[in-house]
């Protein structure tokens, strides 16, 4: 599956940005979706992640409460909605597949992600 992130821009803190992740090649359905982040001179961290069946959601402490993921399997699209933007939000946004044993399975490990879009980026001011 060849996976296409997009949606990021320059937005003041407190904003809201959707990020899409668009997939082509293979069913979407067949993966769990995540969403990382990876801001200069900081190691990548997992920010959000979606189950193959849509079930299963986890967020990382830094985005409950402020982040929503979705998944179109129809589209063969998964959103990332971003509310309540701060500047520590800032960073470079990538979406990956991971093929997990379960559909409802989630996961925040990068290494568990095979397959990896190119990123887009995110820029809060304050």
């Amino acid at each position: 599956v060849q996976l296409q992130a997009s949606g990021g821009g320059l937005v003041q803190a407190g904003g809201s940005l959707r990020l899409s992740c668009a997939a082509s090649g293979s069913a979407l359905d067949y993966y769990a979706i995540g969403w990382f982040r990876q801001a200069p001179g900081k190691e990548r961290e997992g920010v959000s992640c979606i189950s193959a069946s849509g079930v299963g959601i986890v967020h990382a402490d830094s985005a409950k409460d402020r982040f929503t993921i979705s998944r179109d399997n129809i589209k063969n699209t998964v959103f990332l909605h971003m509310n309540s933007l701060k500047p520590e939000d800032t960073a470079v946004y990538y979406c990956a597949a991971a093929p997990l044993l379960y559909r409802d399975d989630v996961s925040l490990t990068d290494l568990e992600f095979d397959q990896w879009g190119q990123g887009t980026q995110v820029t809060v001011s304050s």
